[in-house]
Protein backbone atom coordinates (compact mmCIF):
# COMPACT_ATOMS: atom_id res chain seq x y z
CA UNK A 1 0.00 0.00 0.00
CA UNK A 2 2.85 2.46 0.84
CA UNK A 3 4.56 1.92 -2.57
CA UNK A 4 1.28 2.59 -4.39
CA UNK A 5 1.05 5.71 -2.36
CA UNK A 6 4.65 6.82 -2.86
CA UNK A 7 4.12 6.09 -6.72
CA UNK A 8 1.40 8.67 -6.93
CA UNK A 9 3.14 10.89 -5.09
CA UNK A 10 5.66 10.97 -7.72
CA UNK A 11 3.25 11.08 -10.74
CA UNK A 12 1.49 14.06 -9.33
CA UNK A 13 4.38 16.01 -8.49
CA UNK A 14 5.25 15.80 -12.05
CA UNK A 15 2.19 17.82 -12.98
CA UNK A 16 2.01 20.38 -10.93
CA UNK A 17 5.52 21.87 -10.99
CA UNK A 18 4.31 24.40 -12.71
CA UNK A 19 1.32 25.36 -11.17
CA UNK A 20 0.57 28.69 -8.89
CA UNK A 21 1.98 28.19 -5.15
CA UNK A 22 -1.52 28.69 -4.04
CA UNK A 23 -2.56 25.51 -6.24
CA UNK A 24 0.05 23.64 -5.63
CA UNK A 25 -0.90 24.21 -1.29
CA UNK A 26 -4.16 22.94 -2.37
CA UNK A 27 -3.53 20.11 -4.38
CA UNK A 28 -1.25 18.84 -1.35
CA UNK A 29 -3.14 18.97 1.29
CA UNK A 30 -6.26 17.10 -0.83
CA UNK A 31 -3.92 14.46 -1.41
CA UNK A 32 -2.65 14.44 1.95
CA UNK A 33 -6.04 13.79 3.45
CA UNK A 34 -6.45 10.79 0.97
CA UNK A 35 -3.50 9.01 2.01
CA UNK A 36 -4.49 8.83 6.04
CA UNK A 37 -7.96 7.72 4.73
CA UNK A 38 -6.10 5.16 3.07
CA UNK A 39 -3.93 4.00 5.78
CA UNK A 40 -6.33 3.55 8.86
CA UNK A 41 -9.68 2.14 6.21
CA UNK A 42 -7.50 -0.54 5.33
CA UNK A 43 -6.19 -1.56 9.21
CA UNK A 44 -7.79 -4.93 10.30
CA UNK A 45 -11.28 -4.23 11.92
CA UNK A 46 -11.31 -5.27 15.61
CA UNK A 47 -14.35 -6.59 17.32
CA UNK A 48 -15.32 -5.15 20.79
CA UNK A 49 -13.06 -5.21 23.70
CA UNK A 50 -14.51 -8.16 25.41
CA UNK A 51 -15.76 -10.30 22.07
CA UNK A 52 -13.61 -12.29 19.42
CA UNK A 53 -14.52 -11.55 16.02
CA UNK A 54 -16.79 -14.31 14.21
CA UNK A 55 -15.96 -15.05 10.74
CA UNK A 56 -19.66 -16.69 9.41
CA UNK A 57 -19.75 -19.71 6.76
CA UNK A 58 -22.90 -19.37 3.96
CA UNK A 59 -25.02 -21.96 5.09
CA UNK A 60 -24.19 -22.87 8.75
CA UNK A 61 -26.91 -22.57 11.38
CA UNK A 62 -25.12 -19.95 14.43
CA UNK A 63 -27.12 -20.05 18.05
CA UNK A 64 -27.23 -16.15 19.34
CA UNK A 65 -26.70 -16.02 22.66
CA UNK A 66 -30.23 -14.00 24.48
CA UNK A 67 -30.08 -12.54 27.42
CA UNK A 68 -33.60 -12.81 29.47
CA UNK A 69 -34.65 -11.23 32.49
CA UNK A 70 -35.89 -13.27 35.03
CA UNK A 71 -39.05 -11.51 35.45
CA UNK A 72 -39.85 -12.12 31.57
CA UNK A 73 -38.73 -15.98 32.22
CA UNK A 74 -41.38 -16.27 35.10
CA UNK A 75 -43.89 -15.13 32.90
CA UNK A 76 -43.20 -16.80 29.71
CA UNK A 77 -43.53 -20.31 31.84
CA UNK A 78 -46.60 -19.10 33.47
CA UNK A 79 -47.89 -18.63 30.35
CA UNK A 80 -47.50 -21.66 28.70
CA UNK A 81 -48.36 -23.75 31.85
CA UNK A 82 -52.31 -22.21 31.67
CA UNK A 83 -54.83 -25.18 32.01
CA UNK A 84 -56.53 -25.85 28.80
CA UNK A 85 -60.07 -27.75 28.26
CA UNK A 86 -60.57 -30.99 27.38
CA UNK A 87 -63.38 -32.19 25.30
CA UNK A 88 -64.97 -35.84 25.90
CA UNK A 89 -67.47 -37.05 23.85
CA UNK A 90 -70.28 -39.03 25.80
CA UNK A 91 -69.95 -42.79 25.12
CA UNK A 92 -72.75 -45.40 25.22
CA UNK A 93 -73.61 -46.20 29.17
CA UNK A 94 -71.87 -43.29 30.33
CA UNK A 95 -72.52 -41.42 33.24
CA UNK A 96 -70.33 -38.55 35.43
CA UNK A 97 -68.46 -41.11 37.62
CA UNK A 98 -67.33 -43.10 34.50
CA UNK A 99 -65.95 -40.24 33.30
CA UNK A 100 -64.16 -38.49 35.74
CA UNK A 101 -62.94 -41.73 36.70
CA UNK A 102 -61.25 -42.06 32.88
CA UNK A 103 -60.36 -38.48 33.60
CA UNK A 104 -58.60 -39.66 36.99
CA UNK A 105 -60.75 -37.32 39.14
CA UNK A 106 -62.05 -38.46 42.22
CA UNK A 107 -65.48 -39.81 43.79
CA UNK A 108 -65.53 -36.64 46.07
CA UNK A 109 -65.15 -34.02 43.40
CA UNK A 110 -68.21 -36.47 41.14
CA UNK A 111 -70.51 -36.03 44.14
CA UNK A 112 -69.63 -32.11 44.30
CA UNK A 113 -70.22 -31.97 41.03
CA UNK A 114 -73.30 -33.31 41.13
CA UNK A 115 -74.45 -31.29 44.21
CA UNK A 116 -73.79 -28.16 42.65
CA UNK A 117 -76.69 -26.24 42.46
CA UNK A 118 -80.09 -27.50 40.98
CA UNK A 119 -78.66 -26.99 37.17
CA UNK A 120 -76.17 -29.69 38.15
CA UNK A 121 -79.17 -32.57 37.18
CA UNK A 122 -79.10 -32.06 33.82
CA UNK A 123 -75.68 -34.07 33.93
CA UNK A 124 -77.97 -37.30 34.49
CA UNK A 125 -79.11 -36.49 31.02
CA UNK A 126 -76.48 -37.08 28.76
CA UNK A 127 -76.61 -38.44 25.99
CA UNK A 128 -74.06 -40.48 23.89
CA UNK A 129 -71.88 -38.25 20.70
CA UNK A 130 -72.87 -35.05 23.47
CA UNK A 131 -69.21 -33.07 24.05
CA UNK A 132 -68.20 -32.63 28.01
CA UNK A 133 -65.70 -30.45 28.48
CA UNK A 134 -63.51 -30.59 31.30
CA UNK A 135 -60.54 -27.67 32.83
CA UNK A 136 -58.10 -29.16 35.81
CA UNK A 137 -55.93 -27.90 37.90
CA UNK A 138 -51.65 -28.01 37.43
CA UNK A 139 -52.39 -31.16 40.38
CA UNK A 140 -54.49 -32.77 38.28
CA UNK A 141 -57.58 -31.68 40.59
CA UNK A 142 -60.71 -30.35 38.89
CA UNK A 143 -61.18 -26.49 37.79
CA UNK A 144 -64.52 -26.11 35.94
CA UNK A 145 -66.91 -28.30 34.00
CA UNK A 146 -68.71 -26.93 30.44
CA UNK A 147 -71.89 -28.93 29.25
CA UNK A 148 -73.86 -27.53 26.21
CA UNK A 149 -77.10 -29.52 26.39
CA UNK A 150 -79.12 -27.33 23.87
CA UNK A 151 -77.73 -25.51 21.19
CA UNK A 152 -78.33 -22.36 22.91
CA UNK A 153 -77.90 -23.58 25.95
CA UNK A 154 -74.62 -24.29 28.29
CA UNK A 155 -74.45 -25.69 31.69
CA UNK A 156 -70.91 -24.32 33.41
CA UNK A 157 -69.55 -25.78 36.81
CA UNK A 158 -66.61 -24.46 38.25
CA UNK A 159 -64.70 -24.28 41.83
CA UNK A 160 -64.52 -21.08 43.59
CA UNK A 161 -61.50 -19.62 45.40
CA UNK A 162 -63.56 -21.09 48.78
CA UNK A 163 -63.10 -24.68 46.98
CA UNK A 164 -66.85 -24.61 46.66
CA UNK A 165 -68.45 -25.83 43.63
CA UNK A 166 -71.17 -23.44 41.18
CA UNK A 167 -73.41 -24.19 38.78
CA UNK A 168 -74.83 -21.62 36.30
CA UNK A 169 -76.33 -21.32 33.07
CA UNK A 170 -74.99 -19.31 29.99
CA UNK A 171 -77.93 -18.94 26.96
CA UNK A 172 -77.11 -17.97 23.50
CA UNK A 173 -79.12 -15.54 21.90
CA UNK A 174 -81.19 -16.38 18.78
CA UNK A 175 -80.98 -14.63 16.13
CA UNK A 176 -84.09 -15.31 13.49
CA UNK A 177 -84.34 -14.28 9.60
CA UNK A 178 -86.94 -14.62 7.21
CA UNK A 179 -86.68 -17.89 4.29
CA UNK A 180 -89.41 -18.09 1.54
CA UNK A 181 -90.92 -21.25 -0.13
CA UNK A 182 -93.39 -21.72 -2.76
CA UNK A 183 -94.36 -24.90 -5.07
CA UNK A 184 -97.33 -26.03 -7.30
CA UNK A 185 -98.29 -29.70 -7.12
CA UNK A 186 -97.64 -32.02 -10.30
CA UNK A 187 -98.14 -35.21 -8.46
CA UNK A 188 -98.23 -34.76 -5.23
CA UNK A 189 -98.33 -32.29 -2.46
CA UNK A 190 -94.75 -34.44 -0.65
CA UNK A 191 -92.72 -34.24 -3.36
CA UNK A 192 -93.57 -30.66 -4.30
CA UNK A 193 -92.75 -29.66 -0.66
CA UNK A 194 -89.83 -31.32 -1.02
CA UNK A 195 -88.85 -29.45 -4.47
CA UNK A 196 -89.34 -26.29 -2.79
CA UNK A 197 -86.62 -26.74 -0.67
CA UNK A 198 -88.86 -27.58 2.63
CA UNK A 199 -87.60 -29.94 5.19
CA UNK A 200 -89.67 -32.85 5.97
CA UNK A 201 -91.31 -31.50 9.26
CA UNK A 202 -91.86 -27.84 7.42
CA UNK A 203 -94.30 -30.13 4.77
CA UNK A 204 -95.75 -31.90 7.89
CA UNK A 205 -96.63 -28.66 9.72
CA UNK A 206 -97.40 -26.89 6.77
CA UNK A 207 -100.07 -29.88 6.28
CA UNK A 208 -101.29 -29.62 9.95
CA UNK A 209 -101.68 -26.04 9.37
CA UNK A 210 -104.76 -26.41 6.90
CA UNK A 211 -105.32 -29.46 7.74
CA UNK A 212 -108.68 -28.50 9.46
CA UNK A 213 -110.03 -27.04 6.13
CA UNK A 214 -108.54 -29.53 3.89
CA UNK A 215 -108.11 -33.25 3.35
CA UNK A 216 -104.77 -33.94 2.08
CA UNK A 217 -105.67 -37.37 1.40
CA UNK A 218 -108.39 -37.17 -0.55
CA UNK A 219 -108.98 -33.26 -1.97
CA UNK A 220 -104.92 -32.47 -3.24
CA UNK A 221 -105.68 -31.72 -7.28
CA UNK A 222 -102.50 -31.12 -9.60
CA UNK A 223 -102.08 -27.41 -10.05
CA UNK A 224 -102.65 -26.39 -6.12
CA UNK A 225 -100.08 -23.95 -4.92
CA UNK A 226 -98.64 -22.86 -1.79
CA UNK A 227 -96.32 -20.11 -0.64
CA UNK A 228 -94.60 -19.90 2.86
CA UNK A 229 -92.71 -17.76 5.04
CA UNK A 230 -90.63 -19.20 7.81
CA UNK A 231 -88.55 -18.61 10.41
CA UNK A 232 -84.52 -19.43 10.06
CA UNK A 233 -82.38 -19.10 13.42
CA UNK A 234 -78.99 -18.30 13.17
CA UNK A 235 -76.56 -18.23 16.79
CA UNK A 236 -73.60 -16.03 16.23
CA UNK A 237 -73.75 -16.08 12.68
CA UNK A 238 -74.35 -20.09 12.37
CA UNK A 239 -77.28 -21.48 10.87
CA UNK A 240 -78.83 -23.98 13.36
CA UNK A 241 -81.74 -25.14 12.19
CA UNK A 242 -85.73 -23.67 11.11
CA UNK A 243 -87.96 -21.70 13.29
CA UNK A 244 -91.94 -21.70 12.93
CA UNK A 245 -94.07 -20.90 9.45
CA UNK A 246 -94.98 -17.92 10.16
CA UNK A 247 -97.64 -17.26 6.81
CA UNK A 248 -98.73 -19.71 4.45
CA UNK A 249 -101.51 -19.68 1.23
CA UNK A 250 -102.81 -22.76 0.03
CA UNK A 251 -104.89 -22.47 -2.87
CA UNK A 252 -106.49 -25.72 -2.97
CA UNK A 253 -109.14 -26.51 -6.06
CA UNK A 254 -109.54 -22.76 -6.35
CA UNK A 255 -110.33 -22.06 -3.43
CA UNK A 256 -107.55 -19.76 -1.09
CA UNK A 257 -106.78 -20.45 2.63
CA UNK A 258 -104.69 -18.20 4.22
CA UNK A 259 -102.83 -18.82 7.81
CA UNK A 260 -100.77 -16.18 9.77
CA UNK A 261 -99.23 -17.05 13.10
CA UNK A 262 -99.75 -14.77 15.96
CA UNK A 263 -97.68 -14.29 19.10
CA UNK A 264 -99.58 -17.18 21.04
CA UNK A 265 -98.55 -19.71 19.38
CA UNK A 266 -101.86 -20.00 16.88
CA UNK A 267 -102.73 -19.87 13.64
CA UNK A 268 -105.46 -17.03 11.96
CA UNK A 269 -106.86 -16.34 9.06
CA UNK A 270 -106.46 -12.74 7.89
CA UNK A 271 -109.89 -11.46 9.54
CA UNK A 272 -108.54 -12.73 13.06
CA UNK A 273 -110.47 -16.49 13.17
CA UNK A 274 -108.90 -19.66 14.00
CA UNK A 275 -107.57 -21.76 11.73
CA UNK A 276 -108.19 -24.93 14.29
CA UNK A 277 -111.55 -26.24 14.36
CA UNK A 278 -113.08 -28.64 16.77
CA UNK A 279 -112.02 -31.38 14.60
CA UNK A 280 -109.55 -32.43 11.98
CA UNK A 281 -110.74 -33.66 8.63
CA UNK A 282 -108.91 -36.84 8.36
CA UNK A 283 -107.06 -38.64 11.55
CA UNK A 284 -104.23 -39.59 9.03
CA UNK A 285 -101.64 -37.53 6.80
CA UNK A 286 -100.90 -37.98 3.35
CA UNK A 287 -102.51 -41.56 2.35
CA UNK A 288 -105.70 -42.28 0.23
CA UNK A 289 -108.99 -43.16 0.79
CA UNK A 290 -110.04 -46.86 0.24
CA UNK A 291 -113.23 -46.60 0.48
CA UNK A 292 -115.88 -43.78 0.94
CA UNK A 293 -118.83 -43.43 2.94
CA UNK A 294 -121.26 -45.39 1.03
CA UNK A 295 -124.75 -46.60 2.74
CA UNK A 296 -125.32 -49.06 0.34
CA UNK A 297 -121.99 -50.77 -0.05
CA UNK A 298 -120.92 -54.04 -1.27
CA UNK A 299 -118.28 -55.93 1.52
CA UNK A 300 -115.15 -57.16 -0.21
CA UNK A 301 -114.43 -59.96 2.74
CA UNK A 302 -118.75 -60.50 3.79
CA UNK A 303 -119.59 -60.34 0.31
CA UNK A 304 -122.91 -58.68 0.91
CA UNK A 305 -124.17 -55.19 0.68
CA UNK A 306 -123.64 -53.83 4.34
CA UNK A 307 -123.59 -49.65 4.88
CA UNK A 308 -120.10 -48.41 5.35
CA UNK A 309 -120.69 -45.52 7.71
CA UNK A 310 -117.00 -44.25 7.85
CA UNK A 311 -114.20 -43.68 5.53
CA UNK A 312 -111.42 -45.95 4.61
CA UNK A 313 -108.11 -44.55 4.45
CA UNK A 314 -105.35 -46.51 3.03
CA UNK A 315 -102.18 -46.49 4.30
CA UNK A 316 -99.09 -48.58 5.70
CA UNK A 317 -99.06 -50.60 8.52
CA UNK A 318 -97.36 -48.50 11.21
CA UNK A 319 -98.62 -45.29 10.16
CA UNK A 320 -99.74 -42.57 12.69
CA UNK A 321 -102.91 -42.33 13.32
CA UNK A 322 -104.44 -38.82 15.42
CA UNK A 323 -107.60 -37.82 17.85
CA UNK A 324 -109.25 -35.86 15.51
CA UNK A 325 -110.46 -33.62 18.12
CA UNK A 326 -109.99 -32.98 22.40
CA UNK A 327 -112.31 -35.78 24.01
CA UNK A 328 -111.94 -38.71 26.06
CA UNK A 329 -111.70 -42.42 25.46
CA UNK A 330 -114.93 -44.44 26.15
CA UNK A 331 -113.88 -47.64 24.62
CA UNK A 332 -110.25 -49.35 23.79
CA UNK A 333 -110.30 -52.88 23.38
CA UNK A 334 -110.08 -56.00 20.45
CA UNK A 335 -113.02 -57.56 19.00
CA UNK A 336 -113.04 -60.46 15.51
CA UNK A 337 -114.69 -57.82 13.68
CA UNK A 338 -112.97 -54.23 14.80
CA UNK A 339 -109.88 -55.84 15.66
CA UNK A 340 -107.96 -53.34 18.23
CA UNK A 341 -109.81 -50.25 18.21
CA UNK A 342 -110.46 -46.81 19.96
CA UNK A 343 -113.90 -44.40 20.58
CA UNK A 344 -113.21 -40.81 21.39
CA UNK A 345 -116.55 -38.99 23.11
CA UNK A 346 -116.40 -35.26 22.53
CA UNK A 347 -118.25 -33.16 24.82
CA UNK A 348 -122.08 -34.72 24.42
CA UNK A 349 -123.01 -34.65 20.68
CA UNK A 350 -119.60 -36.08 18.98
CA UNK A 351 -118.12 -39.31 18.78
CA UNK A 352 -115.51 -40.50 17.06
CA UNK A 353 -114.13 -44.09 15.78
CA UNK A 354 -110.57 -45.55 14.93
CA UNK A 355 -110.81 -49.39 14.02
CA UNK A 356 -108.42 -52.13 12.51
CA UNK A 357 -105.16 -50.42 14.54
CA UNK A 358 -101.99 -53.19 14.70
CA UNK A 359 -101.63 -51.05 18.04
CA UNK A 360 -103.85 -49.01 20.96
CA UNK A 361 -101.90 -46.19 22.42
CA UNK A 362 -104.05 -45.22 24.61
CA UNK A 363 -106.54 -46.31 27.04
CA UNK A 364 -110.36 -46.33 28.25
CA UNK A 365 -110.66 -43.06 30.66
CA UNK A 366 -107.79 -41.57 28.94
CA UNK A 367 -108.33 -38.19 27.83
CA UNK A 368 -106.35 -36.96 24.59
CA UNK A 369 -106.08 -33.62 22.75
CA UNK A 370 -106.45 -32.86 19.41
CA UNK A 371 -103.07 -34.66 17.44
CA UNK A 372 -102.15 -36.94 19.92
CA UNK A 373 -101.47 -40.65 18.43
CA UNK A 374 -104.21 -42.78 19.43
CA UNK A 375 -102.78 -45.89 17.37
CA UNK A 376 -101.27 -46.86 14.18
CA UNK A 377 -102.73 -48.50 11.21
CA UNK A 378 -103.17 -51.99 10.76
CA UNK A 379 -105.29 -54.78 9.55
CA UNK A 380 -106.76 -56.60 12.94
CA UNK A 381 -109.88 -57.72 12.60
CA UNK A 382 -112.37 -58.25 9.57
CA UNK A 383 -110.05 -56.09 7.19
CA UNK A 384 -108.85 -57.29 3.78
CA UNK A 385 -105.82 -54.98 4.08
CA UNK A 386 -104.00 -52.01 5.87
CA UNK A 387 -106.11 -49.12 6.18
CA UNK A 388 -107.89 -47.16 8.93
CA UNK A 389 -111.90 -47.02 9.15
CA UNK A 390 -112.74 -44.02 10.41
CA UNK A 391 -116.43 -43.24 11.26
CA UNK A 392 -117.69 -39.88 12.35
CA UNK A 393 -121.34 -40.05 15.16
CA UNK A 394 -122.94 -36.84 15.82
CA UNK A 395 -126.17 -37.08 18.09
CA UNK A 396 -125.63 -41.12 17.58
CA UNK A 397 -125.96 -40.75 13.73
CA UNK A 398 -123.03 -41.68 11.75
CA UNK A 399 -122.45 -38.53 9.32
CA UNK A 400 -119.59 -38.69 6.23
CA UNK A 401 -116.70 -37.39 8.31
CA UNK A 402 -115.51 -35.72 5.08
CA UNK A 403 -118.59 -33.37 4.31
CA UNK A 404 -120.41 -33.13 7.98
CA UNK A 405 -120.47 -29.57 9.04
CA UNK A 406 -118.16 -28.75 11.74
CA UNK A 407 -118.45 -25.93 14.39
CA UNK A 408 -117.40 -22.75 13.36
CA UNK A 409 -113.47 -21.49 14.16
CA UNK A 410 -113.58 -19.22 17.62
CA UNK A 411 -111.93 -15.86 16.97
CA UNK A 412 -108.72 -14.33 18.34
CA UNK A 413 -109.55 -12.22 21.38
CA UNK A 414 -110.81 -9.11 20.64
CA UNK A 415 -108.19 -7.18 22.88
CA UNK A 416 -105.65 -8.84 20.32
CA UNK A 417 -107.16 -8.11 17.21
CA UNK A 418 -105.13 -4.83 16.25
CA UNK A 419 -102.33 -6.04 17.22
CA UNK A 420 -102.85 -9.46 15.26
CA UNK A 421 -103.85 -7.38 12.44
CA UNK A 422 -100.73 -5.32 12.40
CA UNK A 423 -98.35 -8.72 11.86
CA UNK A 424 -100.83 -10.34 9.11
CA UNK A 425 -100.62 -7.08 7.30
CA UNK A 426 -97.00 -7.41 7.36
CA UNK A 427 -96.45 -11.08 6.85
CA UNK A 428 -99.66 -10.48 3.70
CA UNK A 429 -97.23 -8.11 2.68
CA UNK A 430 -94.55 -10.98 2.81
CA UNK A 431 -96.71 -13.74 0.97
CA UNK A 432 -97.47 -10.98 -2.08
CA UNK A 433 -93.59 -9.98 -2.91
CA UNK A 434 -92.95 -13.68 -2.77
CA UNK A 435 -95.78 -14.40 -5.00
CA UNK A 436 -94.04 -11.32 -7.22
CA UNK A 437 -90.27 -12.73 -6.94
CA UNK A 438 -91.29 -15.99 -7.96
CA UNK A 439 -93.45 -14.77 -10.96
CA UNK A 440 -90.73 -12.45 -12.21
CA UNK A 441 -88.19 -15.32 -11.58
CA UNK A 442 -90.81 -17.79 -13.92
CA UNK A 443 -91.10 -15.39 -16.63
CA UNK A 444 -87.68 -14.94 -16.94
CA UNK A 445 -86.65 -18.41 -17.30
CA UNK A 446 -89.93 -18.99 -19.75
CA UNK A 447 -88.46 -16.10 -21.75
CA UNK A 448 -84.86 -17.65 -21.83
CA UNK A 449 -85.78 -21.00 -22.60
CA UNK A 450 -87.94 -19.14 -25.57
CA UNK A 451 -85.18 -17.87 -26.88
CA UNK A 452 -83.19 -20.77 -26.68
Amino acid sequence: MFAVTQLTWIVLKTYIKDLPKVHKISITSIFSVLVLFILFSSEKPEASIHTEALELSIGERYELPIKVDAEDLTALQSETEQPEWKSIKVRNGDNLAKIFDREGLTPQEVYKVSKAGKDAKKLLKMKPGEELRILKEADNTFSALAYAYSPTETLFINKNSEQKFLSSIEEKQIHTRLGYAQGEIQNSFWNAGVKSGMTEAQIMNLAGIFGWDIDFALEIRKGDNFNVVYEEQFIDGEFIGYGDIVAAEFTNQGEEFTAIRYKDGRYYTPEGRSMRKSFLRAPVSFTRISDNFNPRRFHPVQKRYKPHRGVDYAARRGTPVMAAGDGKVIKAGYDKYNGHHVFLQHGEKYVTKYIHFTKRLVKRGQSVKQGDIIGTVGSTGLASGPHLHYEFLVDGVHRNPRTVKLPKAEPIDKKELASFQNIAQNYLDKLNNNKRIMLAMNSSESSSLASE
